[in-house]
């Protein structure tokens, strides 16, 4: 399995790290350009500034390349703008690959950021599911103000969806990779690629 980690700015360190405690290293791709997406099963698209990478996706032609491609993708806190269909008061760049509305910093600004205590219902090995304590990073983060039909949310935070999965693909409000918990990222390589 090869999972690409979309290295053009924010916290791409991070979620490599996070995989390397799941995975082999040699099966962790840094993708900054199109030609680091063939032979990809996977795709993180980390926390950063949503316009920025969003523009630096357009100028390098990586947008196209995932949309031909279809790839199982997880996008955090920025990741989770990137995929949005909708992102409320704005025109800018998104794949326009989930059926979420998100709005851009809806909890506050970087002085707003908390963290708190989720429960996220993850696969035990027998494959029942059981609910997880997960500490939640909450960085300048969007809020998922509607799901569209197929959207399953994972977790909420009092109303607001912070985890949600659309078929091949997974977005979280919060930064499961600022933590020391890989069993999120491990969700994704297990259920979602």
């Amino acid at each position: 399995m090869k999972i690409g980690v979309l290295g053009l700015q924010g916290d791409f360190l991070e979620h490599m790290k996070m995989l390397e405690l799941i995975i082999d290293k040699r099966d962790i791709t840094l993708v900054k350009q199109p030609s680091d997406i063939p032979g990809l099963d996977g795709l993180i698209i980390p926390g950063g500034e949503s316009t920025a990478i969003g523009n630096l996706m357009i100028k390098r032609g990586i947008d196209r390349e995932i949309i031909d491609r279809s790839l199982p993708i997880f996008g955090t806190c920025a990741g989770a703008i990137i995929l949005a269909k909708d992102i409320i008061g704005s025109d800018q760049f998104s794949l326009n690959l989930m059926d979420i509305q998100v709005e851009r910093n809806g909890y506050g600004r970087q002085r707003e950021s908390f963290e708190t205590d989720l429960e996220i219902p993850l696969p035990s090995p027998d494959g029942r599911k059981k609910l997880k304590k997960f500490r939640g990073v909450f960085i300048r983060a969007p809020i998922i103000k509607s799901t569209g039909e197929g959207v399953e949310i994972l977790s909420a935070l009092d109303s607001d969806p912070v985890l949600v999965r659309q078929k091949n693909l997974l977005a979280s409000t919060f930064h499961p990779e600022l933590t020391d918990d890989p069993d999120i990222h491990r969700f994704f390589l297990e259920k979602v690629v």
